[in-house]
């Protein structure tokens, strides 16, 4: 039996016939998904192509065989973003939703908080603190237009608020989407008893809130706007996308309010795109859908590949890889180019990263993990007692 024929089917898919609006509590369910750690392979492959292909494109002018590939087939073929951007952002994004939801009501507020943003902060400070270190040598520049950053910038960079700073103060660029991820852990805390009386209202809600964020923004004058408000509004769509999987899944919400839900998330898509709060054209609403897509596809798989040692580390590892590539694929590319050729060099790139990501998985990552797990866990023990 081939792997395609071994990934099930979604339970009932799209078509869950719950009420969103019940009289009892409703309660989540834990979702096991096979093709998870599959999913976020993906996931880290096209930002790894995302941001070798910017630095080639926009940076360099050069090409590269993979970069010529990538464009016949999937650009100018199925029609994704150029230099796939977002593709990779939306299926963490997706994940978030299809996999965070469960847990907010299954656990205390506090124990809520404290395990997804805890588990996220020790590697982003470490990640952080490598990329001030890196800018202050000289090493590496900013990923925003100042030439270096100030001990009150490096300071927020550590809570990631140096992206609500007019002009944005980015040392380590890709940590935005964690301002993405930590606003929904907040906003699904917020509205937890929408998500245990009427959980298709939270995914509705939260794009009515992205909507008059983009709104605000846009009819606001310059100096009154927060340009990091449009970038999250324009892509938390991605993480209710997967809150709505999560809930047909589960039954939770029914064919009509599942719809609903859909459907708010398109018209926060078309908005951001007509408002032009993205930033690599027009195609997002067509690359969302494509990701979404794989993501009902794929998720269930249990065959071969998904169950693959290969696939597995990369998945586990997926996080560390996010944050620290940006920090790797440049100084090494131009160290190595001239000795191994560009794609020796990509693969100098991709080896240090796998290290390094190897190394803070397991020094940083799991240890911290489990030491703030193991205390939460202490704690609600504690307060049930």
């Amino acid at each position: 039996m081939g792997a395609n024929e071994r990934c099930r089917q979604a339970p009932s898919s799209l078509l869950a016939t719950g009420s969103a609006h019940s009289a009892a509590r409703i309660q989540p369910s834990r979702m096991r998904l096979g093709g998870v750690d599959l999913l976020r392979t993906i996931a880290v492959l096209a930002v790894l192509y995302s941001h070798i292909s910017y630095y080639f494109v926009d940076d360099r002018g050069d090409g590269w065989w993979l970069i010529d590939l990538v464009q016949e087939g999937l650009i100018d073929g199925i029609k994704l973003n150029n230099h796939l951007s977002f593709v990779g952002v939306a299926f963490f994004m997706v994940l978030t939703g299809l996999l965070i939801t469960g847990s907010v009501t299954r656990h205390s507020a506090s124990n809520f908080l404290g395990n997804r943003i805890g588990r996220l902060l020790p590697l982003l400070w470490l990640s952080v603190a490598a990329a001030i270190v890196l800018v202050r040598m000289h090493i590496n520049g900013m990923f925003s237009p100042q030439d270096g950053i100030s001990n009150v910038e490096a300071g927020l960079s550590f809570v990631l608020g140096g992206f609500f700073l007019k002009p944005e103060v980015a040392v380590l660029g890709v940590t935005w989407t964690l301002t993405v991820q930590i606003l929904f852990y907040l906003y699904c805390v917020a509205a937890r008893p929408l998500l245990r009386y009427a959980p298709a209202l939270v995914p509705i809600v939260g794009a009515a809130l992205c909507g008059g964020a983009l709104l605000y923004n846009d009819l606001v004058p310059a100096a009154a706007t927060v340009p990091m408000l449009s970038k999250v509004a324009a892509t938390m769509p991605a993480i209710f996308v997967g809150q709505i999987i999560y809930f047909a899944w589960t039954g939770l919400a029914s064919r009509i309010w599942l719809l609903a839900a859909t459907a708010a998330q398109i018209g926060v898509v078309e908005l951001a795109t007509e408002l032009h709060a993205y930033w690599a054209g027009d195609r997002y609403l067509w690359t969302m859908t494509v990701v979404t897509a794989t993501v009902l596809a794929l998720a269930h798989c249990r065959g071969a590949i998904a169950s693959s040692r290969a696939v597995h580390w990369v998945g586990t590892r997926s996080y560390a890889i996010y944050l620290l590539h940006t920090l790797i694929l440049y100084r090494v590319f131009e160290h190595t180019v001239g000795w191994f050729g560009t794609t020796g060099a990509i693969l100098a790139f991709l080896i240090v990263t796998a290290v390094a990501s190897e190394v803070a998985y397991r020094v940083v990552e799991v240890p911290a993990g489990r030491w703030i797990t193991d205390r939460l866990n202490r704690r609600e023990a504690r307060n049930r007692a």
